[in-house]
């Protein structure tokens, strides 16, 4: 601003100013400070897993290293796991991939089991990931699955319809095991009388003991801290614990 003696003074500013050009951002920050904004860069993960020791992890980041080669695509970061696909999310570090990925990243895997035990696990996950605008590239099946693609739609359709149609194959199957074995005169469930792991078979030696000393159900379900002692009584009738402290 022109003061009257014809200089300009510099006024200090609360506000931010953004010169946006294509490439980059500056921002000008209160007096004479000037900092440069880069707009966060997508990221390419690539998630590599084995069931086995046995099995070779480097074959994986190799076939990948190729590819991302040949398109001249620059890997990020590599996640690496020796586990069973019959171990949970968490333990086979898709939760943290998901975690890693946002908006208009890449995750890519070798092929489709690498990402789950079951066709309907790996639709499920594959879904979540086009749903949150993330695109997924597997090498083997030659797939390159976005949401913006009328090509993807249809796999991703396709892959719903698999998953639906492998969870009625597996019912049917199950219920038609489950026929036969009856049909041979095989009872089906526990035998009767089993009784299954309880809570309170930590604590059955106390409870006999008070028991004992003549205490009630409900102030032996207090003392040992449960709050309900109506489930207490039903666990120590089954297991006659009444009798046993007599």
């Amino acid at each position: 601003m022109e003061s009257d003696n014809g200089r300009y003074d510099t006024y200090e500013m609360d506000c931010v100013i953004l010169c946006i050009t294509y490439t980059d951002c500056i921002c000008l920050v209160g007096k004479n400070r000037l900092k440069e904004y880069s707009p966060k860069m997508s990221q390419t993960i690539a998630y590599l897993r084995t069931s086995t020791d046995k099995q070779d992890l480097g074959n994986q980041k190799l076939e990948i290293l190729e590819w991302a080669r040949k398109k001249e695509v620059k890997i990020d970061e590599f996640v690496e796991i020796t586990m069973s696909s019959r171990k949970t999310k968490k333990q086979r570090r898709i939760e943290e991939v998901l975690e890693m990925l946002a908006d208009s990243d890449t995750l890519i895997v070798t092929e489709l089991s690498r990402l789950g035990r079951s066709t309907a696990e790996v639709i499920a996950l594959v879904n979540e990931l086009v749903a949150r605008n993330i695109r997924v590239i597997i090498l083997k099946q030659n797939l390159d699955i976005s949401q913006h693609d009328m090509h993807s739609k249809v796999i991703i359709t396709l892959f719903s319809l698999f998953a639906e149609l492998e969870r009625d194959l597996i019912s049917l199957r199950t219920k038609e095991a489950l026929a036969a074995k009856k049909k041979q005169g095989v009872r089906l469930g526990k035998p009767k009388g089993t009784l299954q792991k309880s809570k309170f078979d930590a604590d059955q030696e106390r409870i006999k003991e008070l028991l004992r000393l003549g205490l009630s159900v409900r102030k032996i379900a207090a003392l040992l801290g449960y709050n309900n002692h109506l489930a207490l009584n039903t666990y120590i009738t089954k297991r006659q614990l009444r009798e046993q402290s007599s």
